[in-house]
This record gives C-alpha cells, structure tokens and sequence, in this order.
C-alpha cells in the first residue's frame, strides 16, 4: 500500500513540475512578444520624427532620429529577451 501512495504522489509531483514548466514557457513568450512590441513602438516614433525633420529638411537630424529610434527598438528587443529567459529559469 506504501508503495502505490509513493507512486501516486511522485506521479502527482511530476505533473505539478509540468505545469509550472509550461505556465513559464507561457510567460516567457508573453515577456517576449511584449519587447518585440515597444521595440517597433519605438522604432516607429523614431521614424515619425525622422519624417518630420525631413519635412522641415534637416535630412541629418532625421537620419539621427531614425537611429535613435532603431537602438531603443533594439533595447527594447533585449529586455524583452532577457525577460524571457528570466521566466523560462523560475
């Protein structure tokens, strides 16, 4: 009888383990598509202001908001990741 209750609740452990492992491959995913999403957030501000300082015809101002807006889209993509692999170690 001692043997069968061991089998269950060892049984019962591994299944608990593999839903906290699935809840935080879920979470992961979320952390990245959420830095995925303020990084093109950014990127497309940098972008408006580039156009706009095209439209006044500072073509160097708006080629250095573009870029601006490209490295924060960039930071933005790795806190995302680094989130992620953060949710995937819990």
């Amino acid at each position: 009888m001692n043997k069968m209750l061991a089998a269950m609740l060892g049984g019962l452990a591994i299944l608990g383990m593999a839903w906290s492992i699935e809840a935080g491959e879920t979470k992961a995913q979320v952390e990245k598509g959420k830095g995925e999403m303020k990084a093109q957030m950014e990127e497309a501000k940098g972008e408006t202001k580039a156009l706009t300082e095209e439209a006044k015809g500072n073509n160097t101002k708006a080629e250095m908001e573009r870029a601006k807006g490209n490295v924060k889209g960039a930071g933005e993509r790795a806190k995302g990741e680094s989130k992620a692999a953060m949710e995937k170690v819990k």
